[in-house]
């Protein structure tokens, strides 16, 4: 069997103008991570990530860590959905950027609305595809793992959505399940399948490994 390890982002910005940027916590939790497992000699024969900066710099983090040089596959299929123009979709008014707890809460649940009605194809966001295109271009990464990487160790660097509908495709779990492993994911966050040819079986989710220890008690986030 091969095994593919999926990992989310780093801590990006939240809450700033461009989301799509590493803040330097989730620069550290990316070079953390490549440490890790180049202190248990883990490697890798080929990577994949999505197109945008924060799964860019995520993997530069991770090879920086790990000494690594592979060149990365880019798939566009991995690139997380929208969640502002998720969120237009059931709350048109402009929101404030989140700073208080209060806020925090209210976009999450209305990003929990906006997911749902988008899965249940009530609801087009702006300059997104639909959640079954979506989630074929998660498919076909995994498809790629299965027919070009048989017996070899994977990497994808990804985000929250991707591997979530990832982890649901091959557990058989309804898109309601799926948002709420989608909510949980933390930054950085490691998920492993094995995978034959034929299949992907899941062996692990949404683990810190390289984050257990009483100095990275304060590296854990989720956005």
């Amino acid at each position: 069997m091969g095994t593919l390890y999926l990992v989310r982002h780093g801590q990006a910005s939240f809450g700033a103008a461009d989301y799509d940027q590493l803040s330097e916590l989730g620069r550290r939790q990316s070079l953390r991570l490549g440490r890790y497992w180049a202190e248990r000699g883990v490697g890798f024969d080929a990577v994949i990530t999505g197109s945008l900066r924060r799964h860019q710099q995520t993997w530069a983090g991770i090879a920086e860590g790990a000494g690594l040089a592979l060149q990365p596959l880019v798939m566009a299929g991995l690139n997380e959905y929208d969640a502002d123009a998720v969120i237009r979709c059931v709350h048109p008014q402009p929101l404030a950027k989140p700073d208080t707890p209060e806020q925090y809460r209210q976009h999450f649940r209305l990003l929990r609305d906006g997911l749902t009605q988008w899965m249940a194809g009530t609801v087009s966001p702006q300059g997104m595809p639909s959640y079954d295109g979506f989630a074929r271009g998660v498919a076909e990464a995994l498809a790629h793992v299965r027919g070009a990487h048989h017996g070899q160790n994977v990497l994808i660097v990804s985000s929250g959505g991707p591997i979530a509908t990832a982890v649901g495709q091959v557990l058989g779990l309804s898109p309601e399940a799926s948002i709420e492993l989608n909510l949980r994911i933390r930054n950085s966050a490691v998920t492993e399948f094995q995978f034959t040819p034929k299949r992907h079986s899941l062996l692990t989710y949404n683990t810190l490994p390289h984050l257990d220890g009483p100095d990275y008690k304060d590296w854990v986030t989720y956005a």
